[in-house]
């Protein structure tokens, strides 16, 4: 496959991730979909700060900005979302509804490896990818 072709999908991949972290963001600061019962988090709690990390590091991911930072601060977020709220409801992923954080978790990895590709704002904004 040609590195335009990977660009494409890499970008495609970034974006999307960004865009569905964001969405469970805006769950819990805005209530938006339906989240939390219609209603946003307090912000000084848990599910606030949660709100806040995910609405943030989804949208510096989907823009390019800082994507190294946010995914090392998500895929943190994830693991311990995983161990403090999934694994105690049973070891299996797909039974304790686990596997999302598992899955943003493996996204945030591969964010952390290879940056925010070809597009993105930092390099726009500082003529390099920071962070």
């Amino acid at each position: 496959m040609s590195n335009k072709i990977q660009d494409y999908f890499y970008f495609l991949f970034r974006v999307v991730v960004g865009v569905l972290f964001l969405q469970h963001g805006g769950q819990k600061l805005f209530g938006w979909f339906g989240g939390l019962g219609g209603n946003p988090a307090e912000l000084i709690s848990l599910m606030g700060l949660a709100g806040v990390i995910e609405f943030f590091g989804g949208l510096a991911i989907v823009l390019g900005l800082f994507t190294r930072l946010a995914a090392v601060i998500t895929a943190a977020e994830m693991v311990i979302a995983y161990f403090m709220v999934h694994l105690p409801q049973g070891q299996i992923p797909l039974l304790n509804q686990g596997e999302p954080a598992l899955l943003f978790f493996a996204s945030f990895l591969v964010l952390l490896a290879y940056g925010a590709g070809r597009w993105n704002l930092g390099k726009a904004f500082f003529k390099k990818e920071v962070l």
